[in-house]
């Protein structure tokens, strides 16, 4: 199984791109982040005829998540149990949907694709409400292994963390800001404590998002910001990692990439 994470940000605008990715990747099941529609304007159709199945969690035109698979989709979860809300008036934002796909053998595999919140600055609001949200995904993410030791669950997507210094261009740029905190790092490594494992580290090593002003992908001035955390028994099936830089080459590109995984 080739699972894939990419922040498109906004399908309607790269449903194209996401399509032609697919077929010549041969992903059988694609977390999206940052989608910014609403079910209703998710490009379904697109997939459908592209073979995959959707899911989709947006509440408007900022954030949304969603996934496409060839496998059958057994089971869709919108939020995880404590999710910590936003705005005014407080709602839980569209930052996590988790899917379980069954295979022809009658394995499942639960794909939880995870928009982590910005952060913004370490003075905002918005700071706070990342570290809590990360603490509330961690717990709720705790119990289900311990819940079940040999489940297949992969957390994928757009941490907005850097957990070290070199997924950065250069760490100078980013004194006293977000995404290199010591909490903020602290709060993804606490993963690893439970058990969890970042699958794409020891294979590949590369940026995956590059932001769009001041040439920063033509200077390769980019941030190492999406991951996936496998579950114990996830883990060990896992054969292969990659980052697609590629597919910020071109006309219409995301400011990220795909981030590849491919399990038995």
């Amino acid at each position: 199984m080739r699972i894939t994470t990419w922040n498109v940000n906004s399908i309607r605008t790269r449903v194209d791109r996401v399509i032609a990715f697919l077929e010549r990747s041969g992903t059988d099941v694609l977390a999206m982040q940052e989608i910014k529609c609403k079910p209703d304007q998710f490009p379904t159709q697109a997939f459908e005829e592209a073979g995959y199945h959707v899911a989709v969690h947006g509440l408007n035109q900022w954030n949304g998540v969603a996934v496409a698979s060839r496998l059958p989709i057994v089971e869709v979860r919108q939020e995880f149990p404590a999710q910590p809300t936003w705005g005014d008036p407080a709602v839980v934002e569209a930052r996590a949907l988790g899917v379980t796909v069954e295979d022809e053998a009658g394995q499942r595999t639960t794909v939880w694709s995870l928009y982590v919140p910005n952060g913004r600055e370490l003075d905002n609001p918005h700071y706070p409400y990342k570290l809590e949200w990360l603490a509330a995904l961690r717990a709720e993410a705790r119990t289900w292994l311990e819940a079940d030791p040999n489940a297949r669950i992969a957390l994928v997507g757009d941490w907005n963390i850097a957990p070290f210094d070199h997924d950065v261009w250069d760490m100078a740029a980013f004194e006293g800001a977000t995404h290199v905190s010591e909490a903020e790092r602290a709060a993804f490594f606490a993963f690893a404590e439970d058990g969890w494992m970042e699958v794409t580290r020891e294979r590949v090593d590369n940026y995956t998002y590059w932001d769009y002003q001041k040439l920063r992908f033509p200077k390769n001035e980019g941030m190492r910001i999406d991951f996936v955390y496998a579950s114990p028994s996830l883990a060990e099936a896992v054969r292969a990692a990659e980052i697609d830089r590629n597919e910020r080459k071109g006309k219409g590109a995301s400011d990220h990439v795909p981030v590849i995984v491919d399990v038995n």
